[in-house]
């Protein structure tokens, strides 16, 4: 009887332990740079900005990994931190990067492009992205589009999209079907979160361009905001309601 209960008890702590989530471990981390698995292909990436109206604040982005190929979203804050990102997935994760996709003109999108530039990743934005990078004299990304472009990593399929103003006139979204899994960025806020920066924000159309992504993904299960924790749709209906 009591080698049956050790043998009981061992399977449910072996079940325990199977089943913890993902988003429980770190991929990887340092005092600059944390990587969270969200999926087999999927990694959050989390980077620090120093800012003078909410002091240091951490920045989310995603890396996808797929047969030895790799796309991210959004740049680490710095070029030092990009470096960091790049020996992470290159060295360890044996990957080549096959490019970047910035979410909008803001330093926390793009404030460590020039460490993928300078070794040829080639980098994708909306045309405003480049165009309010230009005029804001930020490093500005290689290619631009209108309003969607489908990407390719291994043979997944990542779908960049420009729904509507929001956090900026030029924020887009990247979805990953194979993952159910979206980028937000900074037009997506995580549960509790305030309105935060709107200095250049259309309030007026934030919750409707959220609206509308909702309703062109209604399959989505994992929401990845710009700041903040990682959630499902119930980040797109916290953010409608939150600039109603």
């Amino acid at each position: 009887m009591k080698n049956t209960r050790l043998v009981i008890l061992s399977l449910l702590l072996l079940f325990i332990t199977g089943c913890k989530s993902p988003k429980n471990t770190v991929a990887y981390s340092s005092d600059t740079l944390k990587l969270i698995p969200l999926s087999n292909n999927a990694f959050q990436h989390i980077t620090y900005l120093n800012t003078n109206d909410y002091g240091k604040v951490a920045c989310n982005g995603l890396v996808v990994i797929h047969n030895n190929e790799a796309i991210i979203f959004d740049t680490p804050t710095s070029n030092a931190v990009s470096t960091e990102l790049i020996r992470w997935i290159t060295e360890i994760k044996k990957s080549s990067i096959k490019a970047i996709v910035v979410n909008h003109f803001h330093e926390d999108c793009l404030g460590g492009l020039t460490a993928f530039h300078d070794i040829d990743i080639p980098s994708y934005g909306n045309t405003q992205t480049l165009a309010l990078s230009k005029e804001k004299n930020l490093v500005t990304p290689n290619y631009g589009f209108d309003s969607e472009i489908t990407l390719k990593v291994g043979e997944l399929e990542v779908m960049n999209r420009h729904f509507g103003e929001a956090h900026t006139a030029d924020n887009i979204v990247s979805y990953i079907p194979s993952e159910a899994l979206l980028f937000g960025g900074c037009m997506i806020k995580s549960l509790n979160a305030t309105k935060g920066f709107t200095g250049d924000a259309n309030l007026e159309e934030w919750s409707n361009t959220i609206q509308k992504i909702k309703e062109e993904y209604p399959d989505l299960k994992l929401v990845i905001p710009g700041h903040g924790d990682a959630g499902g749709q119930e980040l797109l209906d916290y953010t409608i309601e939150l600039f109603k």
